[in-house]
């Protein structure tokens, strides 16, 4: 077995739990030394939420717009897409067998409030939480022992963990970034400008003016079209790219020559399914901006003085 990740960084609460549960500490050793876990956990978490929003067909961003039989199937979406990303077996009495341990999963959009099922005594509970409002999640280990749950009078005899006892759940990451839900955190007088344009195309136009310099996904773009051919409404040739270029506006998406013109404006650089859009200007080579040579010609952010003019193209995929 890999060596525990102990060291003095780590919270003195998980470093006892993990000390005196070889088990658990075997499970959450397993979690920590996948690859790329942090950041492949937090995507199922945001895909998870907008599979249930479901925004091409709603038109929805926030989690307040659920029905409550929707918010109940959080639970079971969350537990079936950390199993095919990080491809657990199916446990033996529980939903997962990691590090040959059977584990339970259990998702809760409110912190602490986790419906753990009489048959999970004396299991491991990998326990989750994510919250689309505040863009963190939580992930964390914990046995479930009698001594340290609340024994409510709901109709299923769910359990919950007793708040003075939270100590006992050994994170595996507290607090973490989620992925943001542009829709969500954007300026409401911005959202409502965007909503108010009657085509698909006309909303997108508007969102990539109106949000700029900040990571914008794939699902924003589908619940912002609320059409099937949404990823064409980005593209050149009539979409936004072509629309907006003669106001000076870049849209970079996640390919490697568009990753490397954001990184040198100096904006955020797309990760897989992103974009990005930001106003340029044309500027002298000897600007000390950020700037990025396309067209033969040098191209930096424009400031908010900057009049709007024609901009570059951007190099194609393959570039």
């Amino acid at each position: 077995m890999l060596p525990i990740d102990i060291d003095a960084a780590m919270n003195v609460a998980t470093q006892a739990v993990l000390l005196d549960d070889p088990e658990l500490a075997a499970v959450w050793n397993h979690l920590r030394h996948v690859n790329s876990a942090e950041s492949r956990f937090a995507r199922a978490l945001r895909d998870t939420i907008d599979q249930l929003l479901n925004g091409e067909d709603t038109g929805r961003y926030d989690w307040k717009s659920l029905y409550k039989t929707e918010k109940t199937h959080a639970g079971t979406l969350v537990e079936i897409k950390l199993q095919r990303e990080f491809k657990f077996d199916d446990g033996v009495d529980m939903d997962y067998r990691i590090a040959g341990i059977d584990v339970d999963c259990k998702y809760s959009q409110q912190f602490g409030a986790w419906m753990i099922p009489p048959e999970a005594r004396g299991h491991l509970c990998l326990l989750v939480w994510a919250n689309d409002e505040q863009s963190r999640w939580s992930a964390g280990v914990f046995r479930v022992r009698d001594e340290w749950l609340n024994f409510g009078s709901n109709r299923d005899l769910k359990l919950t963990v007793k708040a003075q006892y939270r100590d006992k759940i050994a994170w595996l990451w507290r607090d973490a970034e989620l992925p943001e839900n542009t829709l969500l955190h954007m300026d409401p007088g911005d959202r409502a400008a965007v909503f108010l344009q009657r085509s698909g195309q006309a909303r997108l136009n508007e969102l990539f003016r109106r949000v700029q310099n900040r990571r914008i996904s794939r699902n924003v773009i589908r619940t912002v079209a609320q059409q099937k051919d949404y990823m064409k409404r980005v593209r050149g040739n009539g979409g936004s790219r072509s629309a907006l270029r003669k106001e000076g506006f870049l849209i970079m998406g996640d390919y490697e020559s568009h990753r490397r013109v954001a990184a040198g404006l100096g904006v955020p650089v797309p990760l897989e399914g992103e974009f990005v859009s930001t106003r340029v200007t044309e500027v002298g080579p000897q600007d000390t901006r950020g700037a990025v040579l396309l067209d033969g010609r040098f191209w930096a952010r424009a400031r908010a003085a900057d009049a709007p003019a024609p901009g570059p193209s951007l190099p194609s995929h393959t570039e």
